[in-house]
C-alpha cells in the first residue's frame, strides 16, 4: 500500500511525551531520573521496529502489554480509548497517581505510546483510516463484538490488505466458550494453573501478578512478529487469534507432559518442585530462602556447604531419582539446619555455590537490590501532569539495537488532536465538530 510504502520512508513521527509517576516512588537523584531520558522520546534506525504503525484496540492488561513490547521496540503504538473513561486500567486503584487520577496500575503496561479516544460505535470512518494506514490492529474484545461496529478483520482487510489483525480473547473464536468474557484468574482457574498452585494441603491460590495475560501478550508479540516479517514475502496481512485460555495450558508445561504422557496428576506442592529434590524455600531464621539442585553435583555441593557430606554418599539420596522418592527425609534434615541461621548468613557461606541460592525478598527488598539499581531496571519518566513516574524497564538488551522506556503512559485522550490532525489530515474546525458529536475526546 502507498501509504504505508511512504511511511517506511519518512519513518516515525517523533513525539515528545513523558510522564512521571507516583510522587512519594520518584526519588529524587534516583540513577535514572526524568533528566537521564530527557530526550529519550525519540525513535531511530536504531529501534528494530521504526516505520511500524500499531492501532491498537485493546485494554486491561494481555493487550496493552503486548503493545508495549512492540512500543519499546521502536513501533509507533496508537491506544485507541473509549472517550471519557478510557482503559479499564485506569481505574484499577488504589493507589493512583495524585494529578491525573490514573492507577498506578496503568502504568505498568501503557508507556511510549499515544492516547486517542474515539467512540467505537460511530467513529468507524475514523478507525478504518487509522487502519488503512497501519501495520497491525490488537483489538481484545469479546470475539463477534468489532465486526458490529464494521472493525472486524474481514471488514478491515478490505481497507488495508496488509494489516495485520491480531484478536486476543478468553477462549478463542470457536469452542462452547468462545463467547465467554476472560480474565487471567478465570483462565488460570479454567486452564488448571490455580490447581498446582498454593500449599500442599490448602486451597488452590492465584500467582500473585497476572501471568497469564503478560504470557498471552508475549505470544501475542511474537506472533505479530512473525507475520510483519511473513509480510515481507507475501506482501499480504492475516489474522492472529490469541487467547487466555491455550497459554494457560501451555503454561503447564511439564506438568500437562506428565498427564498427557504418563496419566500422572499433579496437584499443590507450594513452592516445592515435582521432579527435582532440593528445590524449593525453606523458613530461615528471618525470612526464607529458596535454592535447588539440578544435578547430583550441585547436591553435593550442597553438602558440602552445610558440612553434611555424608548425605551425598547416603544412597537414599545420592541421585536426584532417589532424592525424589525419599524426598520427605531428606527436607526434613535440610528445614531443620536452614532454619538455624539467618537468610544473610545463608547467601554468605553460599557465594560461588555451583547450585542456583536466593533470598525470597519482599517488593520493597526486591527494588533497593543492588543487583537491580546496577543494571538500571527501573526508570523514571516525565509526565505531564505529575511530574515523574517510575516504570520497570524493558528487560531484553540488543548489542545493536534500542530497546527502551521513552515516555510515560499517556493521560486519556491526550494524543486524540495530534494523531488525527497529523495522520488523517484533520483541521481545528473537524477536530471541533467531532467532539461536539460526541465522537472524539
Amino acid at each position: 500500500m502507498l501509504s504505508q510504502n511512504l511511511r517506511l520512508v519518512r519513518g516515525l513521527l517523533n513525539y515528545g511525551v513523558c510522564r512521571p509517576g507516583l510522587r512519594n516512588f520518584a526519588a529524587v537523584g534516583d540513577k535514572n531520573n526524568a533528566a537521564d531520558n530527557a530526550n529519550a522520546s525519540d525513535v531511530d534506525e536504531r529501534h528494530p521496529l521504526h516505520g511500524i504503525r500499531i492501532l491498537d484496540l485493546s485494554r486491561i492488561i494481555a493487550g496493552p502489554y503486548c503493545t508495549m513490547v512492540l512500543a519499546d521496540l521502536g513501533a509507533e503504538v496508537i491506544k485507541v480509548e473509549r472517550p471519557h473513561f478510557g482503559d479499564e486500567a485506569r481505574k484499577w486503584g488504589p493507589p493512583f497517581l495524585e494529578n491525573s487520577n490514573d492507577a498506578a496500575y496503568f502504568l505498568a503496561p501503557n508507556r511510549n505510546k499515544r492516547s486517542i479516544c474515539i467512540d467505537i460505535k460511530r467513529g468507524t470512518q475514523l478507525l478504518h483510516r487509522l487502519a488503512e494506514i497501519s501495520d497491525v490492529l490488537v483489538e481484545n474484545y469479546v470475539p463477534g463484538t468489532l465486526e458490529r461496529y464494521g472493525l472486524g478483520y474481514e471488514q478491515l482487510r478490505k481497507v488495508n490488505p496488509k494489516l495485520i489483525y491480531c484478536s486476543m480473547t478468553g477462549y478463542g473464536s470457536v469452542g462452547p466458550y468462545a463467547k465467554r468474557p476472560g480474565y487471567d484468574v478465570i483462565a488460570s482457574s479454567v486452564g488448571g494453573l490455580m490447581h498446582i498452585t498454593g500449599e500442599r494441603n490448602g486451597p488452590p491460590s492465584k500467582v500473585g501478578v497476572a501471568v497469564t495475560d503478560i504470557s498471552t501478550g508475549l505470544y501475542a508479540h511474537g506472533a505479530i512478529l512473525a507475520a510483519l516479517y511473513q509480510r515481507t514475502r507475501t506482501q499480504r496481512g492475516q489474522k492472529i487469534e490469541v487467547d487466555l485460555l491455550s497459554t494457560c495450558c501451555s503454561l503447564l508445561l511439564n506438568v500437562g507432559s506428565n498427564y498427557l504422557n504418563s496419566g500422572v496428576e499433579a496437584g499443590r506442592m507450594g513452592t516445592a518442585h515435582s521432579s527435582i529434590v532440593p528445590y524449593q524455600s525453606f523458613k530461615t531464621k528471618d525470612g526464607y530462602l529458596t535454592l535447588g539442585t539440578g544435578s547430583d553435583v550441585q547436591f553435593e555441593d550442597l553438602c558440602r556447604r552445610l558440612k553434611v557430606d555424608h548425605l551425598a554418599q547416603n544412597p537414599k539420596f545420592k541421585t536426584n531419582k532417589d532424592r525424589v522418592t525419599n524426598r520427605v527425609e531428606l527436607l526434613g534434615i535440610l528445614e531443620q539446619m536452614l532454619a538455624e541461621d539467618t537468610s544473610r548468613n545463608w547467601m554468605k557461606l553460599f557465594e560461588g555455590a555451583s547450585f542456583p541460592v536466593g533470598p525470597v525478598n519482599s517488593i520493597p527488598e526486591v527494588f533497593e537490590d543492588e543487583h537491580i539499581k546496577a543494571i538500571g531496571l527501573v526508570k523514571s519518566l516525565r509526565h505531564p501532569k505529575d511530574g515523574t513516574v517510575k516504570v520497570v524497564g524493558p528487560p531484553v538488551t540488543f548489542s545493536e539495537a534500542r530497546n527502551d522506556a521513552r515516555t510515560a503512559p499517556p493521560i486519556l485522550g491526550q494524543h486524540t488532536d495530534e494523531v488525527l490532525g497529523e495522520l488523517l489530515g484533520y483541521g481545528p474546525d473537524e477536530l471541533a465538530k467531532l467532539k461536539k458529536d460526541n465522537i472524539i475526546q
